[in-house]
């Protein structure tokens, strides 16, 4: 691995991240990394969407809390206005600390010292005026929901709510703060989700909020056996989220089970960089399994989308260590090279992401750092050279395609040729010698390149849809399906793995196009 000073290093998903500002709107906001941008380490994208994140260190993994944060935001509005509505009924003014009547307080106090929840809220003071503040709405609400329970101890909705109520706490705990620890908040957080997911098993809220919980408790314990088992229990219950808002007739599936599957797909990463060798490939393999399923869900979700990219890195990574092709149908090549392209579709997408920014400027221009030590692996593999982004294109590649305008044409007529891919569209090449492309789809000579008007080529502009296709009609193989305006385009990839990438990058280039974003993108791979 090349030295701090030489490249930045694009990691798999690992180290600490640092505590973050809680989440009070569903505003986008920019993740932000200390120092150089040039000289740090690239992390997975799992930064929160507000503007306070701004000021956070590092991204980390408690970040796309969608129900999570939308609930805690209407229900401490909910107290605020209850609260002012009690007082003006009274006919009186009350002071924000002092809540309660002579009998509320009775109960208050019979409350707190028969449960220990509340003991380690009461606890809590906050790091800040605006801290404290919210800290006694949240202790007023643990009380409510204590006293619901003790009304119906088989009320589930009032212990989801208390434990959310506990997990907003545990943000108000200060580093340098006497209260009691945050994992020991997060802890009765879990224990409450437990509780609430036996009354109710179909919560799915519950199980998302609980695996964020678990996931929080895990970061605090680093690479031990400790932390691998928590990254599996929020694991499963991300996976257990997933399903239960798949199977819901009444939830929105779309912005739930992006949150679950991207956040899934983080905590796996998290898990791959514990465990022994042996499991890690196919853990990693589930990780990205989750990513690319969230982007197919909506592929304008740039977070999951540059998480796919680290991934991707990682793999060609550890693949390299390894000294070794672990996959035989995917090179560290094109790993590194799937990588850039998510990177650079990411941050077209979301330009000024200063995270986004910083793995482009590393994907863009170099190899892996360990490929370019490895002089064993180049020589044994022949390996000459690692262009991550084949400048000045976004993907470069082979399909196999029928003759020009004769998609019908007998099978023995397909013939396997180059194609490229950048912000215009496809193209096919029909090349005279096999040199560096550094011709560009509006037409423009390269060396050695020549490209026939006869030639297959399909304008992002006329996309319709892309999809994979399994047609009797076509060769045998991994089918793609490219939809236009003019009719359908098939062509077949080498493989599943490479059709994978291919529709990926093509729907992509097209998402990033109906967005109004293809400058940015030609600005990436033209420079």
């Amino acid at each position: 691995m090349a030295s701090p000073s030489d490249e930045s290093e694009l990691q798999n998903g690992g180290g600490e991240a640092a505590p973050e500002p809680k989440v009070e709107a569903n505003t986008e906001a920019e993740a932000k990394v200390d120092g150089d941008p040039e000289q740090t380490a690239i992390q997975s994208d799992d930064a929160k969407n507000t503007p306070s994140a701004e000021q956070s260190a590092e991204p980390e993994l408690r970040n796309d809390e969608g129900n999570k944060t939308f609930t805690m935001r209407e229900l401490l509005s909910e107290l605020k206005d209850g609260e002012a509505n009690s007082a003006a009924g009274e006919g009186e003014t009350r002071d924000t600390s002092h809540h309660y009547s002579s009998e509320g307080t009775q109960q208050q106090h019979h409350t707190d010292n028969n449960d220990p929840a509340m003991e380690l809220i009461n606890s809590v003071s906050g790091v800040d005026e605006e801290g404290r503040s919210r800290q006694r709405i949240l202790a007023f609400a643990a009380r409510r929901y204590a006293s619901a329970i003790e009304r119906n101890s088989e009320d589930y909705d009032a212990l989801y709510n208390w434990a959310l109520v506990l997990q907003e706490s545990a943000d108000n705990v200060g580093p340098d703060s006497s209260s009691p620890s945050k994992d020991a908040l997060l802890e009765e957080a879990c224990k409450k989700y437990d509780e609430a997911t036996h009354l109710c098993p179909t919560l799915h809220d519950a199980f998302y909020n609980w695996a964020i919980a678990i996931s929080d408790r895990a970061k605090m314990r680093g690479r031990t056996k400790e932390a691998e088992e928590l990254w599996k229990q929020a694991t499963k219950n991300y996976e257990k989220a997933v399903q239960l808002n798949w199977n819901s007739p009444q939830e929105p599936l779309h912005d739930a089970s992006l949150e679950a599957l991207n956040n899934w797909g983080l905590a796996l990463q998290e898990l791959s960089a514990i465990v022994p060798a042996r499991e890690k490939q196919t853990i990693v393999r589930t990780a990205i399994s989750k990513f690319r399923a969230a982007i197919q869900l909506q592929f304008d979700f740039h977070r999951a989308i540059y998480n796919l990219g680290t991934v991707l890195y990682g793999l060609a990574e550890d693949t390299l260590r390894a000294g070794a092709v672990v996959d035989k149908e995917v090179s560290p090549n094109e790993l590194y090279s799937q990588s850039a392209i998510y990177i650079a579709a990411a941050h077209a997408l979301k330009p000024n992401y200063s995270v986004y920014r910083s793995a482009l400027r590393l994907v863009r221009s170099m190899g892996g750092p360990s490929l370019l030590t490895n002089l064993d692996y180049m020589v044994h593999h022949e390996v000459v050279a690692v262009m991550v982004l084949p400048l000045p294109f976004l993907k470069v590649g082979y399909l196999t395609a029928p003759p020009a305008g004769n998609p019908l044409a007998p099978h023995s007529d397909w013939k396997r040729t180059q194609f490229v891919l950048n912000h215009e569209g496809l193209q096919q090449l029909n090349k005279v010698e096999q040199r560096q492309t550094t011709q560009t789809l509006s037409g423009k000579t390269g060396d050695a390149v020549h490209i026939d008007k006869g030639a297959i080529r399909v304008d992002v502009s006329d996309i319709v849809s892309v999809s994979a296709c399994t047609d009797l009609t076509l060769p045998p193989g991994a089918g793609l399906c490219i939809d236009t305006i003019y009719g359908p385009v098939f062509l077949i990839a080498d493989s599943w793995e490479s059709l994978d990438g291919w529709f990926d990058a093509i729907r992509l280039v097209y998402t990033i196009f109906a967005r109004g974003k293809s400058d940015v993108l030609a600005g990436i791979i033209t420079g």
